[in-house]
């Protein structure tokens, strides 16, 4: 577990201090106060500041990197974790994977690497009030996905309104439902619904 000792005027804000070095929340750490301040004698002679040692008990990073070195292990995947932490969103991407590994870890539609994100997720937020958004990714695969998809989006719109019949894609998780719904919004004459239940939802893309 990783820990600073800082000193200062007062307790609290050797306690920010340490804070802002570790990038956590106090709620993720534990706080020992090693000596408390003095204002000495006549508030000049003797004085002394704070002096804290904190140590992180919740560490979302590192949780991320060691379930995901795990499940990675489990299914006999070499790849390497990169994991970044911004603002209440954690973001991994999977790199230094093979053409043929990146296929098991993404899964037919990315079911697999949705079901890593959700696992993962729920190893995150275990216990916790301030809810962290979890997004793991395997060499931009998500990005790559999602402009497959509006490209999708538009291209079955265009058939809706030649042929002037309902286009029903494909069943997809709500993520990619979200994404179609968004690309086709503010198309002309074209409205967009899901049907279904899951895990066989899908977007239904008809002429208005």
């Amino acid at each position: 577990m990783k820990s600073v000792v800082k000193v200062s005027k007062t307790v609290d804000e050797a306690i920010d201090e340490a804070l802002k070095e570790l990038g956590v929340n106090k709620d993720d750490v534990q706080v020992e106060v090693i000596e408390e301040p003095s204002r000495g004698l006549f508030g000049l002679i003797g004085s002394k500041d704070a002096t804290v040692k904190v140590t992180v008990i919740y560490d979302p990073i590192e949780i991320a990197e060691n379930f995901l070195n795990r499940i990675l292990s489990s299914m006999n995947v070499k790849g390497s974790c990169l994991v970044k932490k911004e603002d209440s969103s954690l973001f991994i991407d999977i790199t230094d994977i093979s053409s043929s590994d990146m296929g098991i870890v993404i899964g037919k539609r990315g079911n697999t690497l949705d079901a890593i994100q959700y696992l993962l997720s729920l190893a995150i937020n275990k216990n916790k009030d301030n809810y962290i958004k979890v997004i793991v990714d395997v060499k931009g695969y998500r990005k790559k996905r999602e402009e497959t998809l509006i490209r999708l989006a538009n291209k079955m719109a265009e058939k809706a309104k030649y042929s002037k019949r309902p286009i029903r894609l494909e069943p997809m998780n709500p993520y990619e439902r979200r994404i179609i719904h968004s690309a086709l919004q503010h198309v002309e004459n074209i409205t967009t619904h899901s049907e279904g239940d899951e895990p066989y939802r899908r977007v239904v893309i008809q002429v208005k």
